[in-house]
């Protein structure tokens, strides 16, 4: 038994070679020999938890490489001494904004020096990879001659996330080391991969464990290692009538995900491939050019601006979680999928409801979500036995966090937590995911109303990042920063909001949904009003959006935003109602404005010859997003510009190359969005009235 601790712990402390002197001359590297000759170069960034490429580190590294050019050593592991893993790619604080790319094509012309120059080293190299290994970490990796995985290594090429391409060499070296078909796809979808895959694509030659690093670094330096090889298929699939014939696939492919005008990176990845694969100084000279010239695009300058909004709000949640123990009351489709998310981030949850059958289909519903996201059928046990069907309603006594998804009824409501108010222990939070009843009106029966706010999540639970953390007058600040804590701690975004009707999202996407419904009423084609918002850049049109959020929900916002605001939204057309009564509510129910089958929306194409996509119907959708997201600024529902962008990308999916509502409209000018709004108004109402609060937004 102590031998098998011992295995498990000895995993855990990283096998880094020789112990470095505490004088080491370089700032972000330690280097020793071990009595093997082999050098031990191990990556260790000042200051920071985990490793990332910066111009500082190119420097240093340029220095190492010289001096291997002229010592040999017999051997050169490169390893990282940080915990997280090997390199988690460039450092993208150098890259925010950029607007020469001439500057940043020099800059990586030196960069690109370093890296080939290490690749071109007489001596047997190897990387030892731990953790993740991303993008620029990935590149320098490709460099070595052999790569070994420890088993918990994850690999992959983000850039496209940024709106780039990889740009140290990894467009050349990934698609000459394995089958260009899965190297380009990888770098296009910018999906991770673990080191099984990585192994069985030719990526990595050898998967090992920690303890068993020494031995196979020495293998790998003196020969013994079997080395994975490009076979023939990868040079035919490089061959130029090949690469043609893959091009335009693959072109048609990133066609359907995302167009050109929008995303350039993944095209131009493309046409780099195309022209340029089989001869590798030009291509790894393109690439340098290809890469600066999408760094100064308004895509990948937003794009970067949304990673620090991510990193913003992820700031935002703070530590120091508290909650170990989550009670859902109400298995529906959100406090189902909501018990489920909470369970597959390591919190034990009680699921309650008056009812068994919705308890089971949301047992069904997690299963299901676990298979799709764990591969080991081990963790997707453990994650359904942390989920507990609790029908009499017990796990109410010990649980730090209770969250209500009960329907949108307030009397309902309060009724729930006069049962369950006396039975909560000391210092839990009483949590509500309504989306439409204000907590002042909730708070009234309660004993303690201090310990009420909202947690109000989005669905996809899974998928949308978003949530809304609600707070009234009379919201305790220790348990507010608690809830902010909890929603980082199960990986979601929080956005603090002040408790008013529709919080911030429902308030902003209602104006744009419920205009779609009055262009319908105008007898314009639904197909071509989802076409003017995709057209935009929304990952779907607004008619299609409310049949997947549900008809009836959105007639229920809708009314409760209308009693508040009136003339500032849309009016809901009656014939809305009529189809809500006869039980068309959209997705759920197979038949909305679309018929659905097996969750997709069926769409025949619009006619080649019929009405197109004007300006002024985009407009007509989306400028009222930007209008209510500065009222929402100015009555100080949310306190922070950036923060309400972050949360209209992550909560809506809010065109992410656009940087946010109010981003986009300061790039178009805001002079220019207020008029554009006048003659809007001028000409459908009052509604498109501009919000006061533009005069003073910046």
């Amino acid at each position: 038994m102590d031998s098998e601790i011992m295995d498990v712990l000895a995993d855990r402390v990283l096998e880094l070679g020789p112990t470095p002197a505490a004088d080491s001359p370089y700032r972000n590297f330690k280097l020793t020999r071990d009595e093997d000759g082999i050098a031990w170069l191990l990556f260790d960034r000042a200051g920071v938890s985990a490793n990332t490429i910066s111009a500082d580190m190119i420097d240093e590294l340029n220095a190492i490489v010289s001096a291997f050019e002229t010592q040999r050593p017999a051997g050169l592991v490169i390893r990282s001494a940080k915990r997280s893993g090997f390199i988690a790619g460039a450092d993208v604080n150098e890259f925010r904004g950029v607007s020469d790319s001439r500057a940043v094509e020099a800059e990586i012309g030196r960069a690109h020096a370093v890296i080939d120059r290490l690749e071109a080293l007489r001596v047997p190299s190897v990387a030892v990879i731990h953790g993740f290994c991303l993008g620029g970490g990935l590149e320098v990796a490709l460099a070595c001659q052999m790569r070994i995985a420890i088993d918990d290594a994850r690999f992959g090429f983000p850039e496209v996330l940024l709106g780039l391409h990889p740009g140290l060499g990894g467009t050349v070296r990934f698609t000459e080391l394995i089958n260009p078909i899965e190297a380009m796809t990888l770098m296009m979808t910018g999906k991770t991969i673990d080191a099984r895959r990585a192994k069985a694509l030719g990526l990595v030659d050898a998967v090992t464990q920690e303890r068993h690093v020494r031995n196979a670094v020495r293998d790998a330096v003196f020969g013994r290692l079997k080395r994975a090889r490009p076979g023939p298929l990868n040079s035919l699939l490089n061959l130029a009538p090949v690469r043609g014939f893959l091009a335009t696939r693959m072109r048609r492919e990133a066609g359907k995900a995302a167009p050109r005008a929008h995303y350039p990176a993944p095209y131009a990845l493309i046409d780099l491939w195309e022209k340029h694969a089989g001869n590798r100084a030009a291509m790894l000279n393109a690439e340098k050019t290809s890469f600066s010239n999408l760094m100064v695009t308004p895509t990948a300058q937003n794009l970067i601006r949304v990673f620090f909004l991510r990193e913003q709000m992820k700031k935002a949640a703070g530590g120091g979680n508290k909650v170990q123990h989550v009670h859902v009351i109400g298995a529906g489709a959100m406090g189902g999928d909501i018990a489920a998310w909470c369970a597959n981030q390591d919190m034990r949850v009680t699921l309650a409801d008056m009812k068994a059958e919705p308890i089971a289909g949301a047992m069904k519903r997690a299963a299901d979500l676990f298979s799709k996201i764990m591969r080991k059928k081990i963790d997707q046990r453990d994650a359904l036995d942390r989920l507990i069907p609790d029908m009499a309603g017990e796990g109410v006594r010990n649980a730090d966090l209770i969250i209500e998804a009960v329907p949108e009824k307030l009397e309902l409501k309060q009724k729930v937590y006069a049962a369950l108010e006396p039975s909560m222990k000391q210092g839990a939070i009483l949590a509500t995911n309504t989306s439409s009843i204000p907590l002042q009106d909730l708070r009234t029966t309660l004993a303690r109303p201090e310990r009420l706010l909202g947690l109000h999540f989005f669905n996809p639970v899974s998928r949308l990042q978003l949530v809304e953390v609600v707070s009234h007058d009379g919201t305790d600040a220790t348990l507010l920063k608690e809830a902010l804590a909890f929603v980082g701690a199960i990986d979601r975004l929080p956005l603090p909001v002040k408790s008013s009707p529709g919080f911030l999202v429902n308030r902003a996407l209602t104006p744009y949904m419920l205009e779609a419904m009055v262009m319908l009423d105008e007898k314009t084609d639904q197909r071509l009003i989802d076409a003017a918002a995709v057209e935009f850049g929304m990952p779907m049109g607004p008619i299609e959006l409310a049949d997947q959020v549900g008809l009836d929900i959105c007639l229920d916002v809708g009314d409760m935003l209308r009693s508040k605001f009136g003339d500032h939204l849309p009016p809901t057309p009656a014939w809305l109602r009529e189809k809500v009564a006869k039980g068309e509510l959209g997705r759920k129910t197979g038949k909305g404005f679309y018929t659905w089958k097996e969750g997709r929306a069926e769409k025949t194409p619009l006619p080649e010859t019929g009405p197109r996509v004007t300006d002024e119907m985009i407009d007509r959708l989306v400028l009222p997003i930007s209008n209510v997201c500065i009222a929402a600024l100015r009555e100080g529902i949310v306190d922070d510009a950036d923060m309400v962008d972050g949360a209209m990308i992550f909560g809506t999916g809010y065109a992410p190359f656009r940087g946010g509502p109010l981003n986009y409209a300061r790039t178009r000018g805001v002079d220019k969005v207020v008029s554009a709004l006048r003659a809007l108004a001028e000409k459908f109402g009052d509604r498109f009235t501009p919000d006061s609060g533009w005069e003073s937004f910046k």
